[in-house]
């Protein structure tokens, strides 16, 4: 891997991350597309322990209070009451789905998930899927009325991000408007969701990152790796706070447009044989 590849990859894991537009097929298509070959699962995976240090400098309030107050209710029976202490379990139960699916099928999401023809129409249908839950869902209820259904729910919708193109965010929003949430607390929980789940699978792609199994796939060394990282760390953390402004004040419908715009490109770049598919 070349510095402005890890440099260019870093940057737009750090940009999409957080946006319901699939980092995973960002980094994908612009490997694609700009270098020619695919940056790996495992790139992809390691650089989001960047983002997600963002989430935990973030929300590192919130995170201390949950887990404080999830382990004191572990044996204090007082505080299992509280939002708090259930928020701690159902990012635990949320969390599931992902690592079961992850486990299951990870050769087949570093292989053929990775094709651009899966990307590309899933970027579109899961666009439009967004759509009729933006246009669909109530936006009624907030993080107060957050139950163990919703967890579940969006926790099965983070697992289908394990596709690139579907988006992490995208699918706990979908889910979560889908549930009549607000737009900020679907995005809250989604944040929260994506700790276990991001975190493990950095750490266990650590190894694969330096020595991917995939032919063709680009190995970056140790200090492109922590500068793409650190880079997708400080892009990630601004990345935060725009969107949890922007869906508190606006639809999701510029990600909807984006998403299929995007698709449609690569759909046309592949038909024309301008980029490949593989």
């Amino acid at each position: 891997m070349t510095w402005v590849e890890a440099i260019v990859l870093g940057i737009v894991q750090g940009l999409t991350e957080f946006l319901p537009v699939s980092s995973s097929g960002h980094l994908r298509i612009t490997s694609a597309i700009f270098f020619g070959r695919d940056a790996g699962a495992s790139f992809t995976a390691v650089t989001q322990l960047g983002t997600e240090s963002a989430v935990l400098i973030y929300f590192a309030k919130d995170i201390w209070r949950i887990t404080r107050t999830w382990v004191l209710g572990l044996a204090d029976p007082s505080v299992r009451s509280s939002l708090d202490y259930r928020m701690g379990w159902y990012v635990i139960i949320g969390s599931i789905p992902i690592g079961l699916f992850g486990f299951l099928f990870k050769d087949q999401i570093r292989t053929a998930g990775r094709n651009l023809w899966v990307v590309a129409t899933t970027l579109i249908v899961f666009a439009f899927v967004l759509a009729f839950a933006e246009y669909w869902g109530r936006q009624t209820r907030t993080l107060e009325n957050f139950r163990l259904r919703d967890g579940v729910v969006m926790g099965f919708a983070q697992a289908m991000a394990l596709i690139p193109g579907v988006s992490r965010s995208g699918g706990t929003l979908t889910a979560g408007l889908l549930l009549n949430l607000t737009r900020e607390t679907a995005a809250r929980y989604s944040f929260l969701l994506a700790i276990p789940a991001v975190v493990m699978s950095g750490v266990f792609s650590l190894g694969d990152v330096f020595e991917p199994s995939a032919p063709g796939t680009a190995a970056p060394s140790g200090a492109q790796m922590i500068v793409a990282t650190v880079i997708a760390f400080a892009i990630g953390y601004a990345a935060i706070a725009w969107l949890l402004r922007y869906v508190a004040h606006h639809t999701l419908y510029l990600f909807v447009l984006y998403r299929v715009a995007l698709g449609a490109l690569v759909l046309s770049l592949l038909l024309t044989g301008t980029i490949s598919a593989t």
